[in-house]
């Protein structure tokens, strides 16, 4: 049997090929896709963020404004 990729001469029974690497047959099985990070989560903390600073400047100001 040949490598697919490289094409040299491999064993039958060959799972990879010891040259390149590249399997002999395709997988089985495919890996799970990765989650994607959902843009809502950004969201809401650039919000939260935007909140917590908008919340602290009123404070400043309201000291300020006591003394």
């Amino acid at each position: 049997m040949q490598c697919r990729n490289c094409g040299v001469e491999i064993a039958e029974k060959a799972l990879i090929c010891y040259r390149c690497g590249t399997a002999t047959t395709e997988a089985k099985y495919q890996p799970a896709p990765l989650p994607r990070k959902s843009a809502l989560s950004s969201r809401t903390l650039l919000v939260t963020v935007l909140v917590i600073a908008v919340v602290a400047l009123l404070a400043l100001y309201v000291m300020s404004g006591m003394r």
